[in-house]
């Protein structure tokens, strides 16, 4: 299998109507070689080990799931993340589903033990 890249661009809202991508619900990853991710949108990465990294996007919760994953880079003031490792999934999340409720418990606790 050639190596190649996979892009993942917002360009749409539910109601069908096209979204400004310059705008600050801009949204959107690109995966080269499933070795490397960028992800544009992200406002904070909770809790993460090598094998999952917990972001939250603009456009909602985010899991990456992978294998040594390594944040390489995070700007949260141009809201982009880069993540090197081999990626097996990257999963949105719904705001109630329970892996994002177990996900905000790791962070609360992270916080607490400080």
């Amino acid at each position: 299998m050639m190596g190649g890249r996979f892009y993942f661009v917002d360009i749409e809202d539910k109601g069908g109507t096209s979204v400004d991508v310059h705008n600050d619900k801009s949204h959107g990853f690109v995966v080269e070689d499933r070795k490397n991710i960028m992800i544009r949108g992200v406002t904070q990465v909770g809790a993460f080990d090598e094998n999952e990294i917990y972001t939250v996007t603009v456009r909602g919760p985010l899991l990456l799931r992978g294998e040594g994953l390594q944040i390489m880079q995070l700007n949260l003031d141009e809201k982009v993340l880069s993540v090197e490792g081999y990626i097996t999934a990257v999963q949105y999340l719904e705001e109630n589903s329970p892996q994002n409720i177990r996900q905000k418990g790791k962070n609360l606790l992270s916080r607490l033990l400080r």
